[in-house]
């Protein structure tokens, strides 16, 4: 539940600042009167349509790094993941296969696995969350093997 609060969070406040930069944009350029009737700004003044044009390009890159932080952040303690791992082989994917890439929580949580290449967009990053003592894993081929840790 913190993970999707964080996210909120911070689209909350990305979108005030946005908001605002936006109010500022309109405080600046006053809308013309002409005939008593308010002439549109929009698409009739060129430099007040190109501002806003890159203020609406600042808003959608704001919103996708957003995005991007929060799928590399871990889902328990909201971390961003670290030691990326390269698993499987182009040359060899028939027998180890996709290439993916593996990060982990530096405190154990879980690890994100995801596509090295995203061609068609629909594969999405999975998330495995770790058991709560990591302990445990550690230390299961040191309980197999009968040797005391």
């Amino acid at each position: 539940m913190r993970y999707w609060g964080y996210l909120a969070a911070k689209l909350a406040v990305a979108g005030v600042v946005l908001g605002g930069l936006l109010a500022l944009l309109n405080w600046s350029w006053p809308p013309e009167r002409i005939y008593g009737h308010v002439q549109a700004r929009f698409a009739y003044n060129l430099p007040y349509t190109l501002v806003t044009l890159i203020w609406f390009l600042l808003a959608t890159v704001v919103l996708y790094f957003i995005v991007w932080d929060q799928v590399y952040r871990c889902r328990v303690c909201l971390r961003r993941l670290r030691m990326p791992v390269e698993t499987g082989s182009w040359s060899r994917m028939l027998q180890l296969g996709w290439p993916r890439i593996e990060y982990i929580c530096p405190y154990g949580h879980g690890t994100l696995t995801a596509d090295e290449v995203q061609i068609s967009g629909l594969q999405n990053p999975e998330w495995k969350q770790n058991s709560d003592n990591i302990w445990d894993e550690l230390c299961a081929s040191a309980k197999d093997s009968g040797e005391k840790p």
